[in-house]
């Protein structure tokens, strides 16, 4: 697993020699942009609007836009000052807290900590402290050139650090247009809908859920480059013309009920038989 940062974890006066590592990864197909008359790659220039001239790496520079076409520039220096302030290669947990008491629509990416040289028992101990008293660490690190909010957490006997927005990067949610503030339910609208939740209440398993579309995308991709002949799927089934509420609630469990009684059926007629002795 490819190391990308190295660096520690402090806490108290405990310093842990960590590496860190990617723990998702971005299985999005793309597709490169090409010359529909000779199937060959764009490419995509700097070009300076004004000047017309094709621009260098090196002649380039960072500058802030204040307002409309206005800038402040920055000069590298200025911000390597800035960051070398903060970039001690360390991830300084502030606090320990309920992980349960973190919202979702904090959480952002998750990387994996590994124990560098001489870090291994230090690792254990501070794995084994959060397993024990089930809380997890608020701690801040630098991250290219960006300073993140993280939460260290054990994960399959592994720590994870899972960066959070800050509270200013979560838009307020009542600024979503049109959100009713109430709404006179009808309790058997209600009474159907909560009905229609159980009947779809699962525990979580995250294997049982794939990305068709890629899964799709990928077949189509091997069928053109084995040769095949590539025909149209069929589009999605038709959807009832349900427009009443209550009329779709009961037909949705309706349907669910068809879909359990099969489950339950063929689970029967496939369950072994006993074998009876004497």
């Amino acid at each position: 697993m490819h190391t990308m940062w190295k660096g520690s974890i402090q806490f108290g006066l405990v310093s842990i020699p960590i590496k860190m590592h990617a723990a998702t990864e971005d299985k999005d197909v793309s597709f490169r942009s090409l010359h529909a008359k000779c199937h060959s790659p764009i490419k995509y220039e700097k070009v300076c609007p004004v000047c017309g001239e094709e621009v260098d790496k090196e002649e380039l520079v960072k500058g802030y836009e204040t307002t409309a076409g206005q800038f402040i520039i920055m000069e590298e220096e200025e911000l390597k000052s800035i960051r070398s302030q903060s970039q001690d290669r360390a991830v300084e947990i502030l606090d320990f807290i309920n992980i349960d008491e973190i919202d979702p629509i904090y959480f952002n990416r998750s990387y994996y900590l590994g124990p560098n040289e001489g870090g291994t028992k230090a690792y254990a101990l501070l794995r084994q402290a959060l397993n024990d008293t089930r809380k997890a660490g608020i701690a801040k690190i630098l991250i290219r050139s960006k300073e993140q909010l993280a939460v260290i957490r054990v994960f399959e006997n592994t720590l994870l650090m899972e960066t959070l927005h800050f509270p200013d990067e979560i838009r307020a949610a009542a600024d979503v247009p049109n959100v009713p503030s109430e709404e006179n339910i009808v309790k058997k609208e209600l009474d159907t809908a909560k009905m229609l939740i159980e009947q779809l209440s699962e525990e979580f398993q995250p294997a049982k859920y794939e990305d068709e579309y890629r899964k799709k995308l990928l077949d189509l991709i091997e069928a053109k480059k084995n040769g095949e002949e590539v025909t149209s799927p069929e589009g999605p089934p038709k959807k009832d013309n349900v427009t009443d509420l209550m009329e779709a609630l009961q037909a949705s469990v309706d349907r669910n009920k068809k879909k359990t009684t099969k489950k339950t059926t063929k689970k029967r007629k496939t369950a072994p038989k006993t074998k009876v002795t004497s």
